[in-house]
């Protein structure tokens, strides 16, 4: 159906930036357009504005679910390719992989608006007439939210800066077994968070400071990722190494560097094959 088609693109980006979730993202905008079709007749005066609003409460509700149901178990958003070309969706609005991880300290509500706001550059006025209350609540809204951001390190960066060299070197670095220069990479920051869902246990779902960090990378690389052919690339506008055995997309790490050191402050794996699974590279 041509309306399907037409704002499948356009409503993905306020899914997936909510929820996280590619596939969830997906089934939302396509229930939205199919009920909109379903009630064609009615007097809507504004298609597009009815359609994306409907898609971000929606989302809204069921990120609320979701993260109910999350428990305390390390949860990285699923990953998208945004280096290659794929006619189902606009990357540009697509946030780094680094500020979605950072807006899971927002509540739904908060993260909506910073994403109309940042992502998608909505007024107040735009805001305040997609939810329905008043310009300076939206105002008072993004405030909080970009204070809560602050708080966790974020430098509210829409995108992070490409260092495709800079993982080339660190591939090297790892393949080589050199713990000095590893450690001299990273940031005296630096975190490890690694998402391995439901099927997969992993060595260990958090790891902070340059040594444990050090350890905990070579540990992996020698029990896991040696054999595996591995890749640069980029995923959600953030340089990424994509690890395959066999064809098959098993590992995903994204990295996120300090502007002026240079260093690696955060570090995302992404083992679980169910966030893998979409991935589409090249």
């Amino acid at each position: 159906m041509e309306i399907l088609e037409n704002y499948q693109k356009t409503l993905f980006p306020y899914a997936y930036n909510i929820l996280g979730s590619a596939d969830d993202a997906r089934d939302i905008v396509q229930d939205v357009i199919m009920g909109h079709l379903d009630k064609k007749g009615n007097d809507i005066q504004n298609e597009k504005a009815y359609l994306i609003k409907s898609v971000i409460n929606r989302s809204i509700n069921l990120k609320k679910r979701r993260k109910k149901m999350q428990g305390e178990a390390t949860w990285l958003p699923e990953p998208i390719a945004t280096d290659s070309a794929d006619n189902k969706m606009h990357r540009r609005e697509i946030i780094s992989y680094t500020m979605m991880v950072m807006l899971e300290y927002l509540n739904p509500k908060e993260r909506a608006v910073f994403i109309l706001k940042e992502a998608f550059d909505y007024s107040h006025e735009e805001i305040a007439e997609l939810f329905s209350f008043s310009v300076d609540n939206s105002r008072k809204i993004l405030s909080r939210a970009k204070g809560t951001l602050k708080k966790q390190g974020s430098d509210l960066e829409p995108r992070d800066v490409h260092q495709i060299g800079f993982l080339t070197r660190y591939v090297d670095v790892i393949q080589k077994g050199d713990v000095k220069l590893l450690e001299q990479m990273l940031s005296d920051q630096i975190t490890a968070r690694t998402d391995g869902g439901k099927k997969i246990k992993v060595l260990s779902e958090f790891v902070d400071g340059i040594h444990a960090v050090v350890d905990f990378v070579f540990k992996v690389y020698g029990m896991y990722l040696k054999d595996y052919h591995v890749e640069v690339g980029e995923l959600n506008h953030t340089p990424a190494l994509l690890f395959f055995k066999d064809g098959i997309l098993v590992n995903c790490q994204l990295f996120r560097l300090d502007k002026s050191s240079g260093k690696i402050t955060h570090m995302y794996s992404i083992v679980d094959p169910e966030k893998l699974k979409n991935v589409k590279t090249g």
